[in-house]
């Protein structure tokens, strides 16, 4: 649920008038940072009406709430309306609070309904819901949310039920909504005073922007102080052209000493972030980057089986930033190697050669790593543009699925959600355990029902680099 920055004033991941962390200056403004937190924490979860219970996974009974609302659900379904009078309710009351948000509702709109739907959808595992809220409220710190914005967004979504709902409308099923609410905000307040040690975002400056198609483009950005992410993981990126709108693109590149990460953006609709990002950012220009997710990682230990990489569109930079990983790792002083690794099979996948926009640095990695094998897979309407046993044509799911046996390997899988899921199902019917699969973030927990379908902005489409 994105909630408001609480200060219009340009932000930086350390302020400038405290003292810095470590010094004793710094270490008594976060003790007060954290006093801070906790009390309006305290008001949250006791305000106004019968003080509420300390609503955690063990004694929160989320299954009793999850009966009540659903049984009267129909009567502020779909939520499309529920969720512009909560919106007009808390801009009447609250003007200011509506600079705070993207100036497009469109996005923000579609996210809080996914994020209704997977609560009551989930409120019977509270224990699941807990986790992916404190995640929630870890990456929101990027947005300066404080408590007190819970507050207004509770208030604003009593009138707006009350208001959707009708006469039909029971107290007792508003209070279960409160609970519900109030459970996922307790989580996401836990899961930012947990993350009070780092910044809440980074700012870094391109350095380079290249057009590799007239929708696709390469960005390198210099980040400003030390930005840890591993190879394979992903971040919410602002741009300044659209404040307040983040979006999820993947880092397209391992870890450098210099600072330096790089994406690969596709514009995946007008007037979003991603057209922003391809068509109106240049060299000096800043961007916001927040704390890098994702699990499809190389493990920690050395691993020396072979590996299964699998990229379509995009979803080639998480895998390329793998590669960098994979050769560092193989690489000892003087660039001599350290031990035999296992071998990498590679398939990226393509409608068309000319779409494989990043078919240099792909034959650069083959020529250099004798241990790499590299597949082509493109589309049927593609047929007489391949070069031999290296091309392939079709889906790419069919392709890897006929190729080999894959049951020893570890397995990658990044690019658009359709891909990623046939891939999945694909590999999984010819053997290979569900637990040496790796893929990010599908499927999307806040993603609707199939029967109760979101209308959401093209910049939201989940692939391997744009999420």
């Amino acid at each position: 649920m994105q909630q408001p920055r609480q200060s219009s004033r340009p932000t930086s991941s350390v302020p400038s008038e405290r003292p810095a962390a470590g010094t004793v200056g710094g270490e008594y403004h976060a003790l007060l940072a954290r006093h801070d937190a906790m009390r309006l924490r305290r008001r949250i979860l006791g305000q106004g009406r019968a003080p509420a219970p300390d609503l955690t996974p063990d004694s929160y009974d989320g299954a009793s709430d999850q009966r009540l609302i659903t049984q009267y659900l129909d009567l502020v379904t779909p939520f499309g309306d529920l969720i512009a009078h909560l919106y007009d309710e808390m801009f009447a009351r609250w003007p200011y609070l509506r600079s705070l948000f993207p100036a497009s509702m469109d996005f923000q709109r579609a996210h809080l309904a996914r994020a209704f739907w997977y609560l009551i959808e989930n409120l019977h595992r509270p224990a699941e819901v807990a986790a992916y809220f404190r995640q929630l409220g870890h990456d929101h710190r990027k947005l300066g949310v404080r408590p007190a914005h819970y507050e207004a967004f509770e208030a604003a979504l009593c009138a707006a039920l009350r208001r959707t709902a009708g006469p039909r409308w029971a107290e007792a099923v508003e209070q279960a909504w409160v609970r519900m609410l109030r459970f996922a905000v307790a989580s996401m307040v836990e899961g930012a005073d947990a993350a009070l040690a780092e910044p809440p975002c980074w700012q870094g400056t391109v350095t380079a922007h290249e057009r590799r198609r007239p929708d696709l483009a390469v960005l390198r950005v210099r980040v400003h102080e030390p930005y840890p992410y591993r190879a394979g993981q992903y971040a919410a990126v602002e741009s300044p052209l659209m404040p307040q709108a983040w979006r999820h693109y993947s880092l397209a590149s391992a870890p450098r000493p210099d600072g330096e990460v790089a994406f690969h953006v596709r514009r995946t609709g007008p007037g979003g972030v991603s057209e922003a990002l391809v068509g109106r950012t240049g060299v000096g220009d800043t961007l916001r980057l927040g704390p890098a997710h994702g699990t499809m990682t190389l493990p920690d230990e050395e691993h020396s089986g072979d590996l299964l990489m699998v990229a379509g569109g995009t979803g080639w930079a998480p895998v390329k930033a793998l590669l960098e990983e994979w050769a560092g790792r193989r690489r000892g002083a003087g660039g001599l190697p350290l031990r035999r690794a296992g071998r990498v099979h590679l398939f990226v996948g393509a409608r068309s050669r000319a779409e494989l926009y990043d078919a240099a640095a792909l034959a650069q990695l083959a020529a250099r790593h004798d241990r790499l094998r590299v597949v082509r897979v493109l589309d049927e309407d593609a047929v007489g543009e391949g070069d031999g046993r290296l091309t392939e044509y079709g889906p790419l799911a069919e392709a890897v699925a006929r190729d080999a046996q894959w049951s020893g390997h570890l397995a990658f899988v990044s690019g658009p959600a359709a891909m990623v899921g046939a891939t999945v199902a694909r590999l999984t019917a010819v053997g290979m355990p569900a637990d040496r699969i790796r893929h990010d973030p599908v499927p999307d927990p806040l993603a609707p029902p199939a029967d109760r379908p979101v209308a959401c902005p093209a910049d939201e489409a989940v692939t391997g680099a744009a999420r």
